[in-house]
């Protein structure tokens, strides 16, 4: 089996083709491979304070804890700015904090004070789950219980794959605008549908205003905002909303004293919010009968333990649900993909990960900043600080303000929102890339090649990351799907793949050798998401794979696109090969495309506004990634899907010689196949047709009868000219001497690299930005004119190391000589 090379998905040409190979080594280390994205404002996102927030109690900007100068955190809007991130309430400014004290202390902190403060954070009331509720439990319930009751409380009354587009908080329901509150049936006198659930707290009708105005204040229901409530009432008044079915068994308890105990805690302990029930579900046991406890329907009514309503008994919204719904905050990660780190960041949070959403998908192999939106549900800033570096007894404070954050995630700079990102809500990236172990015939050439990109710009080609990092790319899994060749589709998913994870070589084998259905489902780890899909469905069908469309057809929606996206990425790769080698990188010629209307600027910025129109994601990722982003982000894949069904294909001309003088080579663009776009002219567009049909294709037909095989379409520009570029070159011995630092590493106060002018190896370092349709290791092809692939690429890394111990074993026998 065969690694895939640059060649095998149509990356052939350069545009500094005369400008000698420079050799270097690609994300050695984490840090050689800085992302910071790029937000709509565009604002480069930083990591700027890794304090603790609090939550503003008076309507002003929160702060962090123990310092009253708060700093405007990068790329944020603040309350006079327009657009989905504008704040009517209150909004949460991080501060810098020291980078070595924990930052609710001005002063170093001793041990005895450090402990001292751990000992009375339990106490405070203000955690979602103080430590009382754990101690209070103990005596009727097992730890596993009790795990799964605290996560059944931080979820909120309401299940978390509702989607919530007003605002949070456990509000009051009210009929038609008019503030009249509907009872505790859940259901509203004037609302479009039933009550999924009831409002946590009820505020009684009379002191609701008759105009549907409410009260201002932190007992203010959704009806108190201008009659909102009338529009549907609550959120459970909307058309679909789903009922609770979530609830936490205990183990048999055959002390009915016991049981009774029980009952009684945990209606005191939560202030009603919690109901419990004798579980007839179950077959009775001699160990006794097991007890449900769930969220009650009624929310809690007003009486309240001491952790229970904090809100004060009768508001509409407890505290906690003053705040706008959403909770935004940066977020750096370290060698992890976006869907993994935001699974991790749910686990910790206690949240379904379809709460977390982000502008855009970033690579694994570096170290990566961007924007993260949580619907908060019940939880404050506070909240999502803590639980997200541990303080619930994994960390100190001290170690979370001087050590990295676990598992390579770090948040930071939390602000309340009113609105979730989306996919698509970026201006691209800017990176920070380390070429390492540089081998150059002369400082000139690296001074050439770098202009060359910054004056010339670099073929936008898609990167290998589009087609997988397997022997089977994926552009031939989506030809397959086109072609309706549904086996030969299905045997390419289920192939074996070098270099896999032993757990999934051994389910391969029991499918592909030993036709063991059961074995190869027990043995396939759950992430192998395509293989999963098609081997249950055979499962169904009693092992007969004869229905190969339908097993395919299983798979998620977003994958399936993706493999036909990298056909037509593959194919748009060729085309531009074979335009840049017939007329070279220059000038536009008679047959081109272009935007009507276009100038350089229009085109660059057009061309990347369609490409997210087909990829609701940027370039700079695995196809996997991108898949789980979008396939679990919740409000991110709504959006990508509504992108899609607006998007309408822009007006484009054709080039003739009486237009070439109006036009550069900026503005040239290049059609991914489909049925809503054109071919170029002349020759080009000539042979742009003759290769889909040496694939097999119609070029004049790409409808299919199943509709998510139907392409659309799009443009994509030739060439992309970054928007900021420089770059220097540094000497080191240490191959492994960190030559940039991450954001984390600088608030922490980490030495900073330093650079040895008498080094052994030297080494280029690239500051750049780009759109978000473009792909940095294609920049960087083209200054090294060296292959990208991932493999490729390990090779050389491997080498590298193989020196570094021949030069210490060199070393070495020098010193046992003397």
């Amino acid at each position: 089996m065969q690694q895939i090379m640059e060649t095998d998905v149509g990356i052939s040409e350069y545009i500094g083709f005369d400008v000698p190979k420079i050799e270097g080594i690609i994300k050695q280390r984490f840090t050689d491979f800085l992302v910071f994205e790029v937000d709509q404002d565009s604002q480069v996102i930083h990591l700027k304070s890794l304090g603790m927030p609090s939550s503003s109690k008076k309507g002003g900007a929160a702060t962090a804890t123990g310092d009253a100068t708060p700093a405007e955190p990068t790329g944020v809007a603040t309350s006079e700015q327009k657009g989905a991130e504008t704040l009517a309430a209150p909004v949460e400014r991080p501060v810098e904090a020291s980078t070595t004290e924990p930052a609710h202390e001005s002063a170093e902190p001793t041990a005895e004070g450090e402990a001292k403060a751990e000992d009375e954070e339990p106490l405070q009331d203000d955690e979602p789950w103080p430590e009382r509720f754990t101690n209070s439990l103990k005596p009727f319930l097992s730890e596993e219980v009790i795990v799964r009751v605290r996560e059944l409380y931080l979820e909120g009354p309401e299940p978390p794959f509702v989607s919530d587009s007003g605002w949070a908080g456990r509000q009051a329901k009210v009929a038609g605008g008019t503030g009249t509150v509907a009872g505790e049936t859940g259901k509203l006198a004037g609302g479009t549908g039933d009550a999924a659930e009831a409002s946590s707290t009820h505020e009684p009708a009379e002191e609701s205003e008759s105009k549907g105005k409410g009260k201002r204040g932190r007992d203010r229901g959704r009806g108190g905002r201008g009659g909102r409530g009338g529009r549907g009432g609550g959120r459970g008044g909307r058309p679909g909303a789903k009922e609770d079915h979530r609830k936490v068994l205990s183990d048999p308890i055959a002390s009915k004293e016991t049981r009774t105990g029980l009952h009684q805690i945990i209606r005191d302990l939560f202030g009603g919010k919690l109901d419990t029930e004798t579980d007839t579900t179950a077959s009775p046991s001699d160990e006794g009968s097991r007890i449900a406890i769930k969220w009650s329907k009624r929310g809690g009514g007003g009486r309240g333990g001491r952790g229970g309503n904090r809100g004060g008994g009768r508001g509409g919204r407890t505290e906690r649900g003053n705040y706008p719904p959403y909770i935004h905050f940066t977020l750096q990660k370290t060698n992890r993909d976006t869907q993994d780190a935001l699974a991790h960041l749910s686990r910790t949070l206690h949240c379904n990960v379809k709460d977390l959403s982000v502008a855009g998908t970033k690579d694994k192999r570096g170290v990566t900043v961007q924007r993260v939106s949580l619907r908060r549900g019940n939880k404050t800033v506070e909240d999502v600080w803590k639980m997200a570096n541990g303080l619930n007894g994994r960390r100190t404070m001290e170690e979370v303000m001087t050590q990295r954050g676990e598992r390579g995630v770090r948040i930071a700079d939390l602000n309340y929102r009113k609105a979730s990102l989306e996919l698509g809500m970026l201006k691209g990236n800017a990176f920070v890339i380390t070429l390492r172990n540089v081998r150059v015939d002369s400082l000139e050439t690296l001074d050439r090649a770098m202009n060359v990109i910054k004056t010339k710009g670099f073929i936008n080609y898609y990167g290998m990351q589009r087609f997988g990092t397997a022997s089977i790319p994926t552009h031939t899994i989506g030809l397959a799907l086109l072609k309706g060749d549904w086996h030969r589709a299905v045997s390419l998913i289920l192939r074996h793949r070098p270099g896999e994870h032993p757990d999934v070589v051994a389910a391969r084998n029991a499918w592909l050798v030993d036709k063991d259905l059961d074995r190869a489902l027990d043995l396939m780890p759950r992430r192998v998401v395509a293989e999963r899909c098609i081997l249950e469905s055979y499962k169904k069908q009693k092992g007969d794979t004869r229905n190969a469309m339908g097993a395919l057809s299983t798979i998620p929606r977003n994958l399936r696109l993706m493999y036909i996206h990298a056909y037509q990425s593959y194919v748009w790769n060729a085309i531009v090969s074979e335009r840049i080698r017939t007329y070279g990188a220059e000038k536009p010629v008679v047959g081109d495309l272009v935007f009507e209307g276009a100038s350089s600027a229009k085109a660059d910025a057009d061309g990347e506004d369609v490409e997210i129109a087909l990829d609701a994601a940027e370039g700079e990722n695995s196809l996997e990634d991108k898949v789980a982003n979008e396939d679990n982000a919740g409000t991110s894949s709504r959006s990508s899907k509504r992108s899609r069904k607006a998007w309408e294909p822009p007006k484009v001309k054709t080039l003739t010689d009486a237009d070439l003088d109006n036009y550069s080579i900026f503005d040239v663009i290049m059609p991914l196949p489909g049925k809503d776009v054109d071919f170029p002219g002349g020759a080009l567009g000539e042979r742009y047709r003759e290769f889909l049909r040496r694939d097999g294709l119609d070029p004049d037909n790409f409808v299919r009868k199943q509709k998510d095989y139907t392409l659309g379409g799009s443009y994509r520009s030739v060439l992309h000219l970054p928007k900021e570029l420089s770059w220097a070159v540094m000497k080191y011995t240490d191959p492994d001497v960190p030559l940039a630092q991450s954001d984390e590493d600088k608030l922490l106060g980490f030495p900073p690299p330093v650079s040895d002018e008498n080094g052994k190896f030297i080494a280029l370092q690239i500051n750049l930005q780009l759109g978000t349709a473009a792909y940095a290791t294609m920049a960087l092809r083209e200054v090294t004119k060296t292959e990208t692939s991932s493999h490729y690429q390990t090779s050389l890394t491997q080498a590298s190391e193989d020196q570094k111990y021949r030069t210490a074993d060199g070393g070495a026998e020098e010193e046992e000589a003397e």
